[in-house]
């Protein structure tokens, strides 16, 4: 049950707050002074979306809140928030003070309140939308689930079929250059890191290249025509000789002994350097291979890195062409079983639906009668099958009826006035929420109906307040004056600014309303006392 609506900064409306009741809660007012966009504002609340221009000018935001109040043993209090930001469009919404989204209160929407209106009767006139409210009446609502699962599982595959047709018809058009690729990738058989490794080793080579020239000049100097390690030797010996006569050149003696020395020592390290280096590495083995990679990346246009990643793509896709068929066959296996699954679930259900049509009928002939139909009027639901897959149909409904003794059965659609529509949505509401028991929010759904009629009408939306909440937006005195709270909407202005009220009526408010909505004058005052009397 709806308790509590407040509706702030959106549209014409300031801040408004209505306090509802249990049974029958009526909305009256001139045209246009702003009923039924107090029931927009609740269809936002509840998911429905709203521009940014909705929000009142000058405010940064709108707001709506509700409180309901489920009943049953996982009821209790629920408060919806919704705000509408001017400057983004955009809202955020949330449930007991907790961030929430819009799918989620969609989902709560249908326990918590059914709209109808106007729009409402329209469509109605629709087949599909008849459909879906005979599978309402669907004792076994697993069924459609059912349907459901085994038609996306069928969508799925068919769209992998047809992902692997496609992929198969794009590579056998390729399949002879990607054959060709693979052998030219074959043949040079690239390794992963090989070409960094090669140029290391080459950057390595020419190092050595260099010192062993280096060794070799050393050597040279050492050794060739008046070489230093000869002459060196030969001054040692002089100058040894010399301090044998003057002992003053002893110390200089030693230092060019100490120094024949050293160079002997290194030219000992020169010839075990020379004899080690440049062993093992083939430059021109190198710098093949160096050529042999770098014209298979040109060849191919990529890096070796991705020729390599290339190789293992072209033997997966080529693997893939031989072992797809395999692939198919079990597509072909899987699309059997499902769809012999599906033809047992479609036979099932449209045997429910017949059995449903049979008793919604019954049931919804009843409700007419009880609203100033006919006694004769007859419903009747016509089924056609619809291909929802290849060979396999499913029977869809669409509403007949005769609401006149003498007719045959005819589409709603073709036969039905307004008036008639009003009271064939009230009834299909009414049996439709007997078993959630949501707040039913009636917009205009009296509309086109009068006299006789609006009275049966009347015992009608009485009898479903009895049992649950009703919000009734109307024109008629004559359903106004069954209310148990009964609120007036109106547009005032007040410097310069047009604003929407809505104050509920009490005693001698009540009469006034009832007296205006009749016509006024001395007539509508004596409806409405007529109407209050009861």
């Amino acid at each position: 049950m709806l308790e509590f609506l407040r509706i702030h900064n959106l549209a014409l409306i300031e801040d408004l707050e209505l306090e509802f009741a249990a049974g029958l809660n009526v909305l009256t007012g001139e045209t246009g002074a702003g009923k039924s966009f107090v029931m927009r504002a609740l269809g936002f609340l509840l998911g429905d979306r709203l521009e940014a221009d909705m929000v009142r000018p000058g405010r940064d935001r709108a707001v709506v809140e509700a409180l309901f109040h489920e009943e049953g043993p996982d009821g209790g209090e629920l408060v919806i928030r919704r705000e509408l930001v001017a400057a983004t469009g955009r809202s955020r919404l949330f449930v007991n003070d907790s961030l929430s989204s819009q799918e989620a209160v969609r989902d709560l929407r249908s326990r918590l309140v059914w709209h109808t209106s106007q729009h409402g009767q329209q469509r109605l006139l629709s087949p599909a939308y008849q459909g879906r409210m005979l599978d309402a009446f669907l004792p076994d609502r697993g069924l459609l689930e059912r349907r459901d699962a085994l038609l996306a599982e069928l969508r799925e595959v068919a769209a992998r079929r047809g992902e692997l047709d496609a992929r198969v018809r794009s590579l056998q058009e390729r399949r002879e250059f990607l054959e060709y690729q693979g052998r030219e990738i074959e043949k040079v058989d690239p390794q992963p890191g090989e070409e960094a490794e090669l140029l290391e080793r080459k950057r390595a080579f020419r190092d050595e290249e260099h010192v062993r020239r280096c060794i070799d000049g050393a050597l040279d100097a050492l050794h060739g025509e008046g070489g230093l390690l000869e002459r060196a030797g030969a001054l040692a010996r002089e100058v040894l000789a010399l301090a044998a006569v003057d002992p003053g050149y002893a110390e200089e003696a030693e230092t060019l002994e100490d120094f024949r020395q050293r160079l002997l020592e290194l030219d000992g390290r020169l010839r075990r350097e020379e004899r080690e280096a440049g062993g093992g590495f083939d430059a021109e083995a190198v710098e093949a291979r160096l050529f042999e990679l770098s014209r298979l990346r040109r060849k191919l246009g990529r890096s070796l890195e991705e020729i390599i990643d290339f190789r293992a793509e072209i033997a997966e896709n080529l693997s893939f062409l031989d072992s797809c068929a395999l692939d198919m066959k079990g597509l072909d296996r899987r699309e059997t079983e499902l769809a012999r699954a599906l033809g047992e679930v479609l036979a099932a259900l449209g045997a429910a639906r017949r059995e449903a049509g049979r008793e919604l009928a019954g049931a919804l002939a009843a409700e007419l009668r009880g609203l100033g139909f006919a006694q004769e009027v007859g419903v009747a639901f016509e089924f056609a099958p619809v291909e929802v897959h290849p060979g396999l149909a499913e029977d869809r409904a669409r509403m007949m009826w005769t609401p006149n003794p003498g007719q045959a059965p005819q589409p709603l659609d073709r036969i039905a006035s307004g008036g008639e529509l009003s009271r064939f949505l009230l009834a299909l509401v009414g049996l439709l929420t007997r078993e959630a028991m949501p707040t039913l929010l009636f917009d205009e759904v009296d509309a086109g109906i009068g006299g006789l009629t609006l009275t049966s009408v009347g015992r009608r939306v009485a009898a479903l307040a009895a049992r649950q909440q009703v919000i009734l937006i109307t024109h008629w005195p004559q359903l106004a004056a069954l209310a148990g709270r009964h609120f007036m909407v109106r547009k005032e202005v007040a410097d310069g600014a047009t604003s929407v009220r809505c104050v509920p009526l009490a005693g001698q408010e009540v009469f006034d309303e009832l007296a205006r909505m009749a016509g006024g004058g001395a007539q509508g005052q004596a409806l409405a006392r007529e109407l209050l009397a009861g």
